[in-house]
């Protein structure tokens, strides 16, 4: 398997200023599956390149993973589980920055213990999208020989389950963050402060005494673009200027799966500055899509010719 992603499944209520929908189908895994599957087709009489574990309840509609399995996600791996499948219902306004939680149905995900198969612990990148650290860890400890392996978290975990989270961060060699959540861990309020102590392991809980941090790290910043600092150097790039925003759910996994495909064929990418700038691209085009319509909409139903025009439209903005 190329790509692994492990996170959550669930259903999305969502309204915003402009449009509202219930039972749409979303979490990190499946938000970031699609993006990374999108950016490794199928290849005729080949298996799936992209794969998904995480939890579905008895509730979870077999149209749903007809979705998953048309766009070439391998979904064998996912838990099938008594009770309900995770659900969230969230409400934007104004310029979509920020979101109000109405409410937030744990079910199955709560008992979600992954267990990696031996034919996928190995894969060319593992990501651990967003789940409990301690999940996060255990994904980890059974996929040592993962060839690149990310992480991404949110502001809950910081708050607490910083230890935990802190130990799953420093197994990862690159953490995938909003700006909000680097400052947060960094403890400062200037982004460009908040790379080095992450990084070096300084701001993570036991400082430097206990490791080092990541190796790389993409801090999304939304409609004010990218900062990331890899090996091979630090990267800035502006967000794809759209004026069509409808839903910012899951855009932060949609970037991370489409990165994250763009690197898997080179596991020496990570200090190959063309090939991150490249993925990057990639990423924030991809994003801007995944705004565009509710869930996980428009990302499904991506179609290839006006995909790239938009890239090659981004190639002229920033002059590459």
């Amino acid at each position: 398997m190329e790509v692994v992603i492990v996170g959550s499944i669930g259903y999305d209520d969502i309204e915003t200023s402009v449009a509202s929908g219930s039972d749409l189908l979303g979490g990190s895994a499946v938000h970031a599956g699609l993006s990374s599957s999108f950016h490794l087709p199928l290849i005729p009489e080949k298996s799936a390149r992209v794969g998904i574990i995480g939890p579905i309840g008895r509730d979870f509609k077999d149209s749903d993973k007809r979705i998953l399995e048309t766009r070439g996600i391998d979904i064998s791996n996912i838990m099938n589980l008594d009770g309900k499948t995770f659900r969230w219902s969230g409400k934007y306004a104004g310029d979509m920055e920020n979101v109000e939680t109405i409410s937030t149905e744990i079910n199955v995900l709560g008992d979600f213990n992954p267990v990696i198969p031996e034919t996928w612990n190995s894969p060319n990148v593992l990501f651990c999208a967003n789940t409990h650290p301690l999940t996060q860890i255990s994904v980890f400890d059974q996929c040592h020989n993962a060839g690149i392996s990310a992480i991404d978290t949110f502001m809950l975990w910081i708050e607490t389950e910083f230890e935990s989270l802190s130990q799953a961060i420093r197994m990862a060699d690159i953490a995938i963050l909003n700006e909000e959540e680097a400052c947060a861990i960094a403890g400062t309020d200037m982004i460009i402060h908040a790379i080095e102590p992450i990084l070096s392991g300084t701001s993570l809980h036991g400082g430097e005494s206990l490791g080092r941090g990541p190796s790389s790290l993409i801090i999304k910043r939304g409609a004010s673009g990218v900062l990331a600092k890899f090996p091979c150097g630090l990267i800035s790039l502006p967000a794809f200027p759209t004026s069509k925003i409808v839903d910012p759910t899951g855009c932060g996994d949609s970037f991370a799966g489409a990165f994250l495909a763009n690197i898997s064929s080179n596991l020496s990418s990570l200090n190959d500055i063309e090939i991150v700038r490249n993925a990057l691209i990639h990423a924030i085009v991809t994003s801007s899509f995944s705004i565009g319509n509710l869930g996980s909409t428009s990302i499904q139903n991506l179609e290839r010719g006006i995909y790239h025009a938009r890239l090659d439209s981004y190639r002229r903005i920033v002059g590459l």
